[in-house]
């Protein structure tokens, strides 16, 4: 999960702290997720999945 989300996240070309507010978290949080030391809502991980053009399965679903 980790990977998935800051892979998409600078192939879409924005930083921790441009994810964070499109989607109205800090940038800690975006941090944290990344790491795997956060676990978001479901209407966090719609947001970030909709700000990266990603489907919850692509960004969230372990392999």
């Amino acid at each position: 999960m980790v990977n998935k989300i800051k892979l998409a996240r600078t192939e879409a070309g924005l930083t921790q702290e441009q994810l964070a507010l499109r989607v109205k978290v800090t940038r800690q949080t975006i941090g944290l997720i990344e790491k795997g030391k956060y676990n978001p809502s479901l209407q966090l991980c719609i947001a970030i999945a909709k700000e990266l053009g990603r489907t919850l399965d692509d960004l969230f679903w372990e392999d």
